[in-house]
């Protein structure tokens, strides 16, 4: 029946107020109640900032995997006896050659996946790795499905090695996402110079300490790198001491002896520990500190280091040492990170875009409320009066999550306001047709509600499926779109079926006598 309860009537008011006042936290500066310490974020096109868009290469990735697998080939088949010749690395292809006896033992290890007689089996299983015979030798690279699976992972760190360094700048609100298997969209609003970022992100951070060495002393193997500040070249080992696993903390310092910036780094305990004995027994040995490839510094080592601390120098301005200290914190990408499209918007741009979202927003809001009151009269007020409140609701909903709002999610908006319109017309409309069978006002008005509820919860909830299939399957603005449009569904009919239906009650139960009432 067309009747409210005094406990019913409380609650609607209750839930009213509480979104009134947590929407009206983004017109607030007040930090301190907890109340309003939330408020609606701006997207990249209404506060402008800069837009990234990042492509992983893989290639490194893959040639160190095989580079990996050749030693785990080498212990595999020396536990089987079998004497494998002539392995190399070329072009992503690790080609060996063995036995002609053997050549079916081997075909059969990697493509049986139901052998467990090794504990190297995991690591090439066949439907990661594949391997054909060519020009009597053994060719194995990565499967397709393997690739795939190579490119996952490595986005997987890549996005959270890219979070890391974003959050250690304290940027606010990055949008940080995945596209496709080997892209990553870095969205960073009111961030107008990308050089920074584009500098940290440019970086893969891969960290380690090594000898420096001759070229035919070294049984591990030596390369010739230069260092970062001038075009000089060292013989550095292909033995790695330390690698930035072993770090646990960088941060930037100012040496007091020699009054130049340092970056001064805490070690693990097994970091300590091999750094302790490396620096024992190379006394007298230059300890190159290498960075992406190139020596930052290679100090002579005069004592042994046992406290698991110590100092990188470089000329280092503080921005830099600041910088590369945060890179050692949030550790080393896996693959190489290349920006295949960047844009920068304006903060004039993202001001005219709130302007012209508030504006389309007030000029339709004025439209439907005169059309709803030339056409329903006192009705027509309930319904202006409920569109406003179902405004408070949606960006009450929204600061609670403290969600970001793009101008696509504007447009959200403005479909939810005609979307609660048009639900309120079908129940009006309804209405008339019962009061022209039924001369009692409260059972019109009843009927009215009751019989438009199918058509009003079909039109909403096929709208909010649409809604939920852009949301997964969409980008950025399609997304911001699909959460407007959807948390307006709910507020839509919470305003409808409650608020609206609550003050038509209160009405109308007033003048149930009255003829001609809508």
């Amino acid at each position: 029946m067309l009747y409210f309860s005094k406990l019913r009537i409380i609650f609607i008011s209750l839930i009213s107020l509480f979104f009134v006042l947590i929407a009206s936290s983004n017109l607030l500066n007040d930090n301190d109640s907890s109340l309003f310490n939330k408020k609606i974020n701006l997207g990249l096109d209404l506060q402008g900032g800069s837009y990234l868009l990042l492509e992983i290469d893989n290639n490194p990735v893959i040639e160190q995997k095989l580079q990996n697998l050749t030693l785990t080939l080498k212990n595999y088949f020396k536990e089987k006896n079998i004497k494998i010749k002539n392995l190399r690395l070329i072009n992503q292809n690790l080609s060996f050659s063995v036995d002609d006896s053997f050549k079916q033992t081997i075909l059969d290890e990697f493509n049986d996946e139901n052998s467990n007689i090794n504990p190297y089996y995991p690591r090439f299983k066949s439907h990661q790795l594949e391997i054909k015979e060519q020009n009597d030798s053994f060719v194995v690279n990565f499967s397709k499905q393997g690739i795939v699976e190579l490119k996952n992972s490595s986005q997987d760190q890549a996005l959270e090695i890219v979070r890391r360094r974003i959050d250690e700048i304290g940027t606010n609100e990055p949008n940080i996402l995945k596209r496709g298997n080997d892209r990553i969209l870095v969205e960073l609003p009111g961030l107008d110079d990308p050089m920074r970022i584009k500098t940290l992100l440019g970086k893969t951070a891969n960290l380690t300490f090594r000898f420096v060495t001759s070229e035919n002393e070294d049984s591990f193997g030596s390369e010739k790198l230069k260092y970062q500040d001038n075009d000089e070249v060292s013989n550095v080992s292909k033995r790695i001491i330390l690698s930035g696993d072993n770090l646990l903390d960088a941060q930037p310092r100012m040496n007091s002896e020699t009054n130049e910036t340092v970056v001064s780094f805490t070690l693990d305990r097994v970091g300590a520990k091999r750094f302790g004995k490396a620096t024992s027994t190379g006394i007298g040995k230059q300890l190159a500190i290498v960075l992406d490839g190139k020596i930052i510094s290679a100090p002579v080592i005069r004592d042994t280091i046992a406290s698991g601390s110590g100092q990188i120098s470089g000329g280092f301005t503080f921005q830099s040492a600041t910088d590369l200290a945060l890179l050692l914190r949030s550790g080393a990408l896996p693959a190489p990170l290349n920006i295949i499209e960047e844009r920068t918007v304006g903060p004039d741009l993202g001001k005219d875009s709130i302007k012209a979202g508030i504006i389309a927003l007030i000029i339709g809001f004025i439209l439907v409320i005169l059309f709803i009151f030339i056409k329903y009269k006192i009705f027509g007020l309930i319904t202006n009066f409920t569109l406003i409140i179902n405004l408070f609701l949606l960006i009450g909903v929204l600061t609670i999550f403290e969600a970001t709002l793009t101008l696509p999610g504007i447009a959200g908006i403005i479909l939810t306001v005609g979307m609660a319109v048009d639900a309120n017309v079908l129940i009006f409309e309804r209405i008339r047709e019962e009061l022209r069978s039924e001369k009692n006002n409260l059972i019109a008005f009843d009927s009215g509600y009751t019989k438009s509820r199918t058509a009003i919860l079909d039109a909403n909830i096929t709208t909010l499926l649409a809604a939920i299939i852009l949301f997964f399957m969409g980008s950025g603005p399609i997304k911001g779109f699909s959460l407007t449009l959807g948390i307006g569904i709910f507020t839509t009919l919470f305003s409808v079926y409650f608020i609206a239906r609550l003050l038509t009650v209160l009405y109308v139960s007033r003048n149930k006598e009255k003829d001609g009432l809508i």
